[in-house]
């Protein structure tokens, strides 16, 4: 029996069409004539869902008990029983009752797969396993319900359903998704504009991934390694060197020509980790990948013209990029051709573009040899040849005979060999012609001279010697890779080291000096800035230290011995990691002391204008009908006198409203406010807000719904800020058109919305009505200072709640405030007035799936916790 099809609506949030477009798909099958049945179909009360659902077969329901409660689950042995062609599942990632067969409904299609039945299914974006950190980072809520990638990856077929952010919104409002009664919790919540776009971006990118994956499947099954021009891809080749820079920019401007062209950088490490690329270079060269929007990858291999192409073909690379090189002409004729005619004659159908540059190699420059032996190992070698020869030659003399040369010789050249291993290059010449001239004065006729009769014995003696070379060189090529990879090896283990101690919490220049002094076995490490030491390690000896320039104001003091050139390589990335960290603390010093200057500047001038001008209105106000009343060149009727009274009155009333106001924004800056939580009803401060308004209920809209639990709130605090909040409302709101009170509760949190049909205020604005003494235009003398929303804002956040900005649907603004639930073991009295708390709870999503196991949101029932 064949196994069952697969095929997968991905959505990016619920609402999108994923059911309906499944069930659209299953009537197309059922008009031709295929056995279609509904497994199991969540329709949420969407009436366009249910009505859909008509003339489908549907497999009823079974049910599964837990804790006395009645759960229905797909009738996974129903729906094998009826054994349909077509199965239409939804939500592959739910979770399944507890007592159930399978954990998962993803489990339930597998065995309905392996029966031979087609399925077709949905999940949203957020399900998947490895993208479920990324989804809570964008939406703060964790979804406990995923489905393993592998899964997902093995349907036969994936599309995603699509639908323009503002579009799913439209259609949130319009109350096709949920009910109207929670459509203001998710428009604030899962289903905000930004999260929306984020979570569509993130359902394309993965398809765009799954899709690449795919295509290289495909390839590597059917052995097709030539270049299919999808897309341009651009493979950058670095090799640590300067010249990185060049290169990488002319590959992104080879990338930018096409549209949607790939960027990728390369960098081969040799297998055995000898060659010693500039690590600081590299670094750097990273960075610039990812600014100019590529990737980087590093890969091993021995034979780098043949991992570079291996590399671009893997990626189906259409270009690569490589520099010229930089070796001399006289050095590429002597070791034959280089990297770049390699991959070109490897490359096949890739272009391969050579860039030159200024690190180019010179016209006819001879190669430097540089050994890789001691000097010690060089003496031993001189030593064993001065003391092994004559040794050797009198030991040979001993055994002298006719028939003894062959052996004389080849004694003569283990010496060579051994002086080779030993001494390198140098001793081992020595050793060749000073044992030819032993060999032909004591062993070869005529004895006791040195005479070369024959030109083949000429020859012999340069072949000795050359012998004598090649074993050196090879010798010394070991010796001088032995020690790079010791250095390597040490070099990675020191950064390793410094790293690690950074990211233990260490301080990260106490650890880099700290490291230094250990890894140059210095006397002693200090990091000095304008003269002041700033960090130390070990004790400066008595001589001259050395001195290294970190940036025009410190620099690093090195006590002990003089460091090699390849030490003050490496020392110059660390020297590079202290002038970066230096300019962050610089950076944020300097940010530390700005910003409450520049609030302060920013307060007092604020302050200033306010005492100027709207301190003023009611003062002069008030002194004008006190004038009046006490003026004796008029009589004043009792209406008259009445009126001044009550001007006066208004004005004073104003006067100390405006200084309490002052005061107070002036406590919540210094962290002096007073906050006394304890648990609140929200229904049971809105008669003091209307009372102190002086507005009936008529004027305001109310909707608290009786059964919500009380908040941890300061019952004062709170009635101060919804009069704010609902005094700004009713300014703002048109004539017929009451401002609204609203409240519900999301996960462990309560909401309490007030909501006005008013003008609405620009997105890029809305944070700036928060700011003290900000009236965005306002210029009338009846708007006060604008402090009424900042001190808003200010109360909710010394309770511990939030304070948000959202639109009305249709127009207008709202006005959330966010406060924790009351529970038994809440505290009765708040952290310190300095550090307002945050709400401990994220604030939960409307999300498709729901899960029967218990969770503090669950997504389908944002309410119930």
């Amino acid at each position: 029996m064949s196994r069952g099809r697969l095929r997968v609506l991905l959505g990016a949030a619920p609402g999108v069409g994923k059911t309906y477009t499944m069930l659209e798909e299953g009537h197309r099958l059922l008009a031709a004539g295929k056995d279609v049945v509904v497994a199991i179909v969540e329709t949420h009360g969407r009436a366009a869902t249910s009505a859909i659902l008509d003339g489908f077969e549907v497999v009823p329901r079974t049910l599964v008990e837990h804790r006395g409660v009645e759960l229905t689950e797909m009738d996974l042995d129903g729906v094998l029983a009826r054994k349909p062609a077509y199965a239409l599942v939804d939500e592959l990632a739910h979770t399944n009752a507890p007592g159930s067969r399978n954990a998962k409904r993803w489990q339930d299609v597998d065995e309905l797969l392996d029966a031979g039945i087609n399925v077709y299914s949905t999940v949203n974006i957020q399900h998947i396993e490895s993208l479920n950190d990324v989804v809570q980072q964008i939406t703060g809520v964790p979804q406990r319900e995923t489905i393993p990638d592998a899964v997902l990856r093995g349907a036969d077929q994936i599309e995603v359903v699509d639908l323009a952010p503002q579009a799913l919104r439209d259609r949130l409002t319009e109350g096709h998704v949920y009910p109207s009664v929670r459509v203001d919790a998710a428009l604030s919540n899962y289903f905000r504009l930004g999260n929306l776009t984020a979570l569509r971006e993130l359902a394309l990118l993965w398809l765009a991934d799954e899709v690449d994956s795919s295509l290289k499947r495909y390839r590597a099954e059917h052995g097709i390694e030539s270049k299919w021009e999808a897309r341009e891809r651009v493979v950058v080749a670095l090799t640590g060197g300067v010249e990185g820079e060049t290169l990488l920019r002319r590959g992104a401007r080879i990338a930018a020509r096409s549209a949607g062209g790939e960027l990728m950088a390369v960098h081969v490490t040799s297998q055995d980790g000898l060659r010693e690329p500039n690590p600081a270079a590299l670094a750097a060269q990273r960075s610039l990948v990812e600014t100019l929007g590529g990737s980087y990858h590093q890969v091993v291999g021995s034979d780098i013209p043949r991992a570079l192409v291996d590399f671009a073909r893997a990626g189906n690379a259409t270009q690569l990029v490589i520099g010229v090189s930089r070796r001399s002409r006289l050095s590429a004729l002597l070791t034959g051709p280089g990297i770049g005619a390699t991959v070109i004659r490897e490359s096949g159908d890739i272009d391969v573009h050579i860039v030159s540059h200024s690190q180019a190699g010179g016209r006819f420059a001879l190669p430097r040899y540089t050994g890789g032996l001691t000097a010690r190992r060089r003496i031993y070698g001189f030593v064993l040849a001065l003391l092994g020869g004559p040794l050797l030659t009198w030991l040979l003399a001993s055994f002298r005979s006719d028939e003894s040369i062959t052996s004389d010789v080849l004694s003569f050249q283990l010496l060579v060999v051994v002086v080779a291993l030993v001494g390198g290059i140098w001793p081992a010449v020595f050793a060749a012609v000073l044992s030819g001239l032993t060999l032909d004065f004591f062993f070869v006729d005529p004895l006791y001279t040195v005479t070369i009769n024959d030109p083949l014995h000429l020859l012999a003696l340069v072949i000795y010697i050359l012998i004598a070379i090649l074993v050196s060189v090879v010798v010394d090529q070991a010796a001088r890779r032995s020690r790079a990879a010791i250095r390597s090896a040490a070099e990675s283990e020191m950064l390793a080291m410094v790293a690690g101690g950074v990211i233990r919490g260490q301080d990260a220049l106490q650890a880099l000096v700290t490291r230094t002094r250990e890894a140059f076995g210095l006397a002693g490490v200090r990091l000095l800035r304008d003269d002041v030491v700033l960090y130390a390690d070990g004790e400066p000896t008595d001589g001259e230290p050395t001195l290294i320039t970190v940036n025009s104001t410190a620099r690093l003091e090195l006590s002990g011995r003089d460091l090699a050139a390849a030490d003050r390589r490496l020392l110059s990335v660390i020297v590079s990691q202290i002038a970066a960290s230096l300019e962050r603390g610089d950076l944020a010093a300097t940010a530390e002391e700005i910003g409450p200057l520049a609030e302060a500047d920013r307060v007092r001038s604020a302050l200033l204008a306010a005492v100027g001008h709207d301190l003023r209105r009611p003062l002069a106000s008030a002194t004008a009908a006190i004038t009046s009343l006490r003026a004796t060149d008029v009589t004043w009727s009792d209406d008259d006198r009445e009126a001044l009274l009550q001007t006066a009155e208004e004005s004073l009333s104003s006067l100390a409203e405006l200084v309490t106001n002052l005061l107070d924004v002036t406590r919540l800056q210094a962290g002096a406010l007073a906050v006394t939580l304890a648990p609140t009803e929200v229904d049971d401060i809105l008669p003091g807000v209307l009372d102190e308004l002086e507005a009936s209920p008529g004027e305001i809209g109310i909707d608290v719904p009786s059964e919500l639990h009380p908040v941890l709130a300061d019952s004062v605090l709170l009635q101060r800020a919804l009069v704010n909040l609902l005094a700004n409302a009713l300014r703002f709101s048109p004539e017929g058109v009451p401002p609204v009170v609203s409240a519900s509760e999301f996960g462990e949190t309560v909401e309490v919305r007030v909501v006005d049909r008013g003008p609405g205020i620009p997105p890029e604005r809305q944070t700036d009505v928060f700011v003290p003494f900000q009236r965005l235009g306002d210029t009338d003398n009846t708007t006060g200072v604008g402090l009424g929303l900042a001190l808003s804002k200010g109360f909710v956040e010394g309770m511990g709640g939030s304070l948000e900005v959202e639109d009305t649907p249709g127009g207008g603004l709202t006005m959330v405030i966010s406060l924790p639930i009351a529970t038994p073991s809440s505290p009765a009295s708040p952290p310190a007035a300095s550090s307002p708390p945050t709400p401990s709870s994220p604030r939960a999503a409307s999300s498709p799936s729901t899960s029967h196991t218990p969770s503090t949101a669950d997504p389908e029932n944002p309410g119930q916790a």
